[in-house]
């Protein structure tokens, strides 16, 4: 029986609820990470004992498996776009959004399926986006590859984050104090290609390199979608 399905016990002197439990362990996440989270700590910010909330509970996974469904809920959008690519770009930057404003998320996604209420409709909304277009295996391989985009893209510019918040430097700051490291191992020749992206690339933003990495992505997509059957 999953948490989802299972009753919870009845009030005691100090109420809870599994809503209660799970907006403060987002709390929790959302301040300090994952490692913030544990169903003692959790307990004491809502000043309940630790054996209390085993009775809405059972594991620490079943408590991110809760959480993960309740941010999935940031993710759907008011309607769905008519237009398949419409639909998948949404989605995608609603991911990406809901995932700054959690960063922990990042950790959580790409794993099982959400299977509360919240990550299945999600999931409805990703399939239902190329519902008709294609036969259900090309619209499942389209969907995964969509969506592995956007965790690896996530994860990197978290990662990034988070380093940021380690060292307090920029990542301005920090190409500065690795500029002449950067500049003398370019100036051996042993790095061609590595040098032309340094010396003549363009540096853009985070949310203009998710976009144009997810544009290229659908690009592939759309090419799938338009093949004839062999």
């Amino acid at each position: 029986m999953t948490v989802w399905d299972r009753p919870e016990p009845p009030a005691r002197p100090v109420p809870l609820d599994r809503e209660r439990i799970v907006a403060a362990a987002v709390a929790l996440a959302d301040e300090g990470g994952l490692e913030a989270v544990s169903l003692r700590k959790v307990a004491a910010r809502l000043e309940a004992g630790p054996m209390r909330l085993y009775g809405y509970i059972s594991t620490k996974q079943e408590l991110f498996d809760l959480m993960v469904d309740e941010v999935h809920a940031e993710i759907l959008p008011e309607e769905q776009p008519a237009d398949w690519r419409e639909a998948l770009r949404v989605l995608a930057h609603r991911t990406r959004r809901t995932t700054l404003r959690h960063a922990w998320l990042a950790d959580l996604l790409g794993g099982r399926p959400s299977l509360g209420p919240n990550g299945l409709a999600v999931t409805e909304a990703w399939l239902a986006a190329l519902n008709g277009l294609a036969d259900i295996d090309t619209v499942l391989r389209a969907v995964e590859t969509v969506g592995a985009y956007c965790i690896g893209a996530l994860r990197r510019e978290i990662a990034d984050l988070r380093a940021e918040r380690a060292t307090g430097l920029s990542e301005r700051d920090w190409q500065r104090a690795s500029g002449p490291h950067v500049t003398s191992m370019l100036a051996t020749g042993r790095f061609p290609a590595l040098s032309r992206a340094v010396h003549d690339g363009t540096d853009v933003d985070p949310e203009t390199s998710f976009a144009t990495g997810l544009e290229w992505v659908l690009d592939a997509v759309a090419a799938k979608l338009t093949r004839p059957p062999a």
